[in-house]
């Protein structure tokens, strides 16, 4: 990017107007709305998820007709023939933003062993896989990766082990990273969002357990935040190549006090649990969500490019 896109202003309005863009696990949820925003500020998006009949709805809804490739976010070599499509297509990729993700509940004890598996695959090593792929053009662009996170990078929760595990790695991933190419003029960020208004979340509170961890945390913790505005402060994020966004903003008082977040949730579970196990509610979910139906129906490493 120019030196006014790095610091987040031009004449003609976005930074990334007529910048090539790509979201990751962009078929559905906080990614699509993502994508939206970023195609009214004027992006050239490419669009990637392994939802083909989602990812193609999507990208028919937004303005400009979005490059849509269907992709799994673990296979290196799918990514790689990506980045080629899109930088043959659009030019070379200023913004890549990733976001793909999955999640499951239940005690680390009653899961899949392959399912918590797959988990860790797509959250941590398909986002390390996404920014192999596309890191030699943003070391052409001086561009900006984001990497989505969660408020389970901060303060793990029971029932999620393999989604906490996953949000931590990429957590320290993306230090590692940003640290690693920052002499080259490479902006790398981090996301931290709490609970997003998405169908994973909503599929997570049909089981008892997880709905009650949830809305028995301290106020405002266990608050829904509508997908929309997250991705507004996300869109803003990419405009200003922020190194760390909190969506809320207050999150980042639980970073300030990171170290008190487990002595907290072991004193609070360790009354909810044991009622919880009476009342035969700690079940293994599988994957959640429409997005996670999805990713058990599709062959690991399937993709298509056009």
């Amino acid at each position: 990017m120019s030196r006014a896109h790095q610091e987040g202003s031009t004449v003609d309005g976005s930074p990334v107007k007529d910048r090539t863009v790509v979201v990751t696990g962009a078929a559905r949820g906080v990614g699509a709305a993502l994508a939206d925003a970023l195609a009214r500020k004027g992006a050239r998006l490419a669009l990637l998820d392994h939802d083909e009949a989602a990812l193609e709805a999507t990208a028919a809804a937004l303005p400009d007709a979005p490059l849509a490739l269907c992709v799994d976010v673990t296979d290196g070599t799918a990514l790689a023939e990506a980045a080629e499509v899109v930088r043959g297509r659009l030019g070379p990729v200023s913004v890549v933003v990733a976001n793909a993700g999955i999640a499951e509940g239940g005690p680390f004890t009653q899961g899949d062993p392959a399912t918590w598996q797959r988990v860790i695959d797509v959250n941590l090593t398909g986002s390390a896989k996404t920014a192999a792929a596309f890191l030699p053009d943003l070391l052409q662009t001086a561009g900006y990766h984001l990497q989505i996170a969660s408020l389970a990078s901060i303060g793990a929760a029971p029932m999620m082990s393999a989604y906490c595990a996953s949000k931590a790695g990429v957590e320290a991933f993306t230090h590692t990273l940003r640290a690693e190419v920052a002499h080259h003029g490479v902006a790398v960020g981090i996301a931290y969002l709490s609970w997003t208004d998405t169908d994973m979340i909503h599929d997570a509170d049909r089981y008892p357990a997880l709905r009650e961890l949830r809305t028995h945390m301290p106020p405002p913790l266990g608050r829904v935040h509508p997908t929309e505005d997250v991705a507004a402060r996300l869109a803003r994020a990419v405009e200003q190549r922020r190194t760390a966004v909190y969506i809320p903003a207050w999150l980042r008082v639980l970073q300030l006090g990171r170290a008190a977040i487990p002595p907290l949730v072991l004193r609070r579970t360790r009354h909810v649990l044991p009622r919880l196990e009476a009342e035969d509610t700690l079940h293994a979910t599988g994957l959640l969500g429409a997005g996670g139906r999805a990713d058990s129906t599709t062959a690991t490493g399937r993709h298509q490019l056009p």
